[in-house]
């Protein structure tokens, strides 16, 4: 594993997806890209509009696909959080915050 935190990995690793889906298209990812991306989104939605709407504009599929790929992979723990809601992951969010 490496040095990095997971959150300079995450932007990273979504960065070189973005690029791969700029250069090809979303059906050319690989499981391991299409569930690094749906959780690049997100990131991105919870850190820059604090809810998942922001994901959502981003790939509307983002929790369906993220679980899809997850599964696929056979990461358990992943498909647990992305088989939650929109709803469930901003409660989850919440209630870290207010620790």
């Amino acid at each position: 594993m490496s040095d990095e935190d997971n959150e300079t990995w995450l932007l990273n690793a979504g960065g070189r997806v973005i690029e791969k889906m700029a250069a090809e298209d979303y059906s050319s990812l690989t499981a391991v890209d299409r569930l690094t991306y749906c959780l690049w989104a997100a990131d991105y939605g919870m850190r820059n509009a604090g809810d998942l709407e922001t994901a959502a504009d981003l790939h509307p599929t983002c929790l369906d696909d993220g679980k899809s790929a997850a599964q696929e992979l056979a990461l358990p723990r992943s498909a647990a959080a992305f088989s939650l809601s929109p709803d469930e992951l901003d409660e989850v969010v919440s209630e870290i915050r207010a620790v």
